[in-house]
């Protein structure tokens, strides 16, 4: 039987948790990485979010970074922000400016990229204006993290909510450091796509601890949390993959063929935060999220009890657990023997069927 069949019949025993040992010290170097990165290279915030004056033109002239700079640099705009795009254009960001300035911004353009005035487009943007934009993206984030928490505890429990917002924040930290690496645009429209890949995290977490958490109450007499967990991964593993298959496929297209090749550079910054969040969802659920329940959980009292009740009774041999030996029901009590008709001529009940706990 191949590896596939048996992913998709849940029937693989990997150790996921023994692997994220490694896959955890790799997960905290990316995001300590990412936290540097983005302490020493700022995110390339849209003038949604900061106010001022975006400038673009084509570069008929074919100049330089350095030649525009120069030319900036004459009427007081050293420190503007120059992209030379892939398509042949000039984009010159500078804070906010009053309409003189705006003139002579755009006279000083296309004067370099040797067109005419009328070729250059400005986009201006208050401060005000960028301030209440960052103040919203900011909000809609911290209450999302909030119901997700309060979520996930009354669903499943309160360990399971941090080790979800755990592989939140890993996903919200790498993708910044990545954005902020490269230099990629932050618009409002890549703070929509960031909400969405979190949602989407958020997704294939729950299923992997809803799995867990049924895993729990049909094998805990029998098995220890770390191998219910591996258990439970190994079930919904190809779940995942598909999932994550269909997902970035269409992205991916949207962002390689819809962007890249055919040129609608205004789906470039959400189809890129799509993207990377949805790949970094995928393996934060199965890599970050559960193994860190897992190492939590086994240090609880009574996972560390049932832990060495386990080994007594296995005698100190490993058992494999495999989608096969995972009972499909919850054991019930035997009913009792039928009581015999009383005079009133209807048969006693039997007793209801309990679930066997702890």
């Amino acid at each position: 039987m191949s590896v596939f069949t048996k992913m998709y019949r849940g029937e693989t025993h990997f150790d996921f948790v023994a692997i994220s040992k490694k896959t955890l010290i790799v997960s905290a170097a990316l995001v300590v990485l990412s936290l540097v990165m983005l302490l020493v290279r700022p995110l390339n915030l849209s003038i949604d979010f900061t106010g001022g004056v975006v400038v673009t033109v084509e570069n008929e002239a074919g100049v330089d970074i350095a030649v525009v700079r120069s030319s900036l640099e004459g009427i007081g705009q050293a420190g503007a922000r120059v992209q030379l795009t892939g398509d042949g254009l000039i984009l010159i960001q500078t804070e906010a400016l009053d309409a003189a300035s705006q003139d002579e911004l755009v006279l000083t353009a296309a004067t370099v990229a040797g067109t005419d005035v009328n070729a250059v487009t400005i986009d201006a943007v208050g401060p005000t204006f960028g301030a209440e934009v960052t103040q919203a993206a900011i909000q809609a984030l911290v209450v999302f993290l909030i119901v997700v928490a309060l979520f996930i505890t009354w669903r499943f429990e309160w360990k399971m909510a941090m080790a979800a917002l755990a592989a939140l924040a890993h996903d919200l930290i790498i993708t910044g450091g990545i954005f902020a690496l490269f230099g990629f645009v932050v618009t409002p429209a890549t703070v929509i796509a960031i909400l969405t890949i979190l949602g989407y995290s958020l997704y294939d977490t729950v299923v992997v601890f809803d799995k867990v958490n049924e895993n729990v109450e049909l094998m805990h007499d029998q098995y220890t949390y770390t191998e219910i967990v591996n258990t439970s991964m190994n079930q919904v593993l190809m779940r995942s993959i598909n999932t994550s298959l269909t997902s970035l496929i269409p992205v991916g297209s949207l962002l390689f063929v819809g962007s890249f090749a055919l040129g609608a550079h205004t789906l470039r910054e959400f189809a890129l935060a799509l993207f990377i969040g949805i790949a970094l969802g995928t393996y934060s659920s199965i890599f970050v999220a559960a193994p860190v329940l897992a190492i939590w959980k086994e240090r609880e009292p009574d996972w560390i009890a049932e832990r060495k009740r386990v080994e007594r009774k296995r005698g100190g041999n490993k058992t494999v657990v495999t989608a096969a030996s995972v009972p499909t029901k919850v054991e019930t009590v035997p009913a009792a023997p039928s009581a015999p008709t009383g005079a009133s001529g209807a048969a006693a009940r039997a007793p209801r069927k309990r679930k066997k706990r702890r």
